[in-house]
Formats: C-alpha cells, sequence, structure tokens
C-alpha cells in the first residue's frame, strides 16, 4: 500500500508519493530465479510452439474479450502531532488509501481456454526450475531452438536476451 502524507501548516499543502524503486529492483532480481512455465512438446521447435500459442491465445481472446474491472481503495485521513526539540507541535495529516486497481474479470477463463487449445494440439504447460550456479557454469551458453524429451533433472537457464535454455545434467 502506497502512502503519501498531506502536511498542512501554514496553509501549504505537499504531497510525498511513495518510493517504489527498491521493490521494482527486488523482483528483477528474483526473476532469474522463477522456473520457467512453457508449453512443451517433445521434438517440437520453440518457433512452432510460439506461433501455436500465439494463435491460441488470439483464439482465447475472441473467445472470451476483456472484460476490464476499475476499483478505487477508500481513502482515509489520518492526523497525527509532529513536535520539533523546542516543544512546538504541528497537526499533520497522513492520506492512506485510495490507489487504483485494474484488471480483466475474464483473464482466469481466457487463460482456461488458451490451456485447452494448446492441450488439444499435444502440448502441455510445464515448470521447469532454475538450474543451479554450478550447471548454470558447466553449460555451453545457448538458446534452446528444439524442445527436448524432458526428465525429473531437467532445469532452464534464462539468457539476457530474453531466450531460454532447457539442460538435463547427468
Amino acid at each position: 500500500m502506497a502512502f503519501s502524507t498531506l502536511s498542512v501548516f501554514l496553509g501549504r499543502t505537499r504531497f510525498r508519493p511513495a518510493r517504489q524503486l527498491p521493490l521494482t529492483l527486488a523482483a528483477l532480481a528474483l526473476a532469474a530465479c522463477t522456473p520457467l512455465g512453457i508449453y512443451h512438446k517433445p521434438g517440437v521447435t520453440v518457433a512452432a510452439m510460439q506461433d501455436t500459442l500465439t494463435n491460441c491465445e488470439v483464439e482465447a481472446l475472441q473467445r472470451v474479450p476483456v472484460d476490464r474491472r476499475v476499483e478505487r481503495d477508500p481513502i482515509r485521513i489520518v492526523p497525527r502531532k509532529v513536535c520539533d526539540s523546542a516543544g512546538n507541535c504541528t497537526v499533520v495529516y497522513d492520506r492512506v488509501g485510495g490507489e487504483i486497481r485494474t484488471w480483466d474479470a475474464n483473464a482466469p477463463l481466457r487463460q482456461r481456454v488458451l490451456s485447452q487449445c494448446m492441450t488439444a494440439k499435444g502440448y502441455a504447460f510445464v515448470e521447469l526450475p532454475a538450474c543451479s550456479q554450478g550447471v548454470k557454469r558447466a553449460a555451453p551458453t545457448a538458446a534452446t531452438t528444439i524442445l527436448p524429451r524432458l526428465a525429473p533433472n531437467s532445469c532452464s537457464i534464462r539468457n539476457g536476451d530474453g531466450t531460454w535454455q532447457i539442460v538435463t545434467p547427468g
């Protein structure tokens, strides 16, 4: 929840927006550690899988259109007393809430329709864990172009250019 401070002092009003940069940086750092979720069919090229996925996404969007909803959290003004070292006190008012959220109410249903389409075309959704640092160091730098057969120890390496590599150590 973001907070901003509305200070009333000698007729002046000032707003201080929440600082969100540290959270953004933390999210980017964790992205490399998250599992790789893809639709998988052994022996199919990544390009063919992506083409099939795009076609299924279009079909799902046509069958289940976007239903955008907007919601705003209630706003509360909370007073608090601020005193300086000389004992002079001022009341400041903190504005809490008021964030606006939008979402697509049909997104979960559209995702199910997409999954049905991909399943009907022979794909299964899989989540491959990130490879350990030792496996990453040992594997040659490459991007997967043909989806391999998977084993219980298969893992993924995300490349800096947005591609990924599926590795089966052993």
